[in-house]
């Protein structure tokens, strides 16, 4: 595993633990033998969700979306690769990219895995994840049924909210309405809810709020905050408001 297994050892925290630690540890194995797992210091894992824990967790989520539909894509794979080399450098995402296809390998508790997510890493960043696996299952230019179908699942088990995942879901599942969904807010709405719900899921959406997972996870972020902008700028030319 070289720097980027150096580095992933140094800031599992609590995903050493629980179904994701089984997972990893049949992946990269001795890694951990050799390198120090974050906890408190008292040998209690930390509840803090480190860049380790969240890319580590992101993995073994797309892994299972990338299983859902029977095939594992070149596109799919593709758009994964260059995700890690944005946020890791060409070579970290190479390695990360064989921890991959290993854990492609692998039969994903994925009900357990999201349920050890929810209970462990903040809202904001659960919101986050649901949106680069929506990215990776869109990837061959489509959602397919049984990917929508595991992310709904994954979403639920995660404790993401109905609206949120709507949201989410209609940045790259497309219908007439779905900058309203995107904005949570009913096409019947008025012109002062739509303003209220676009400032509200705004916030919600910002990149800041995964700041602390670093910049180019940062950055990722701020593909959906994007969204939200343009699904308003459609209603707003659409209604003509102000």
């Amino acid at each position: 595993m070289a720097k980027f297994g150096k580095w992933l050892a140094g800031g599992l925290g609590w995903a050493f633990f629980g179904p994701i630690g089984g997972i990893l540890g049949f992946v990269v194995g001795s890694m951990f033998d050799s390198e120090k797992i974050m906890t408190n210091g008292n040998g209690v894992r930390s509840q803090q969700t480190t860049t380790g824990a969240y890319v580590m967790s992101l993995l073994v989520l797309i892994a299972a979306v990338m299983k859902a539909d029977g095939k594992v894509l070149k596109s799919e794979l593709e758009y994964v690769k260059q995700f890690l080399a944005r946020t890791f450098g060409t070579a970290s995402s190479q390695e990360a990219l064989r921890m991959l296809r290993d854990l492609l390998k692998q039969d994903i508790p994925v009900a357990d895995v999201c349920h050890q997510i929810e209970k462990n890493m903040d809202y904001s960043s659960r919101l986050q994840l649901v949106h680069l696996l929506f990215g990776v299952a869109q990837a061959d230019g489509h959602v397919d049924v049984a990917e929508l179908n595991l992310i709904t699942q994954m979403s639920n088990n995660m404790g993401i909210s109905s609206k949120d995942f709507e949201s989410i879901k209609s940045m790259f599942v497309k219908d007439t309405t779905a900058a309203y969904k995107i904005l949570e807010v009913d096409p019947n709405a008025s012109d002062e809810d739509i303003k209220k719900a676009y400032r509200k899921m705004a916030m919600k959406y910002h990149p800041d709020k995964v700041s602390y997972l670093g910049e180019d996870i940062q950055k990722s972020a701020n593909e959906k905050f994007q969204k939200v902008n343009e699904a308003y700028e459609s209603i707003r030319k659409e209604r003509n408001i102000a």
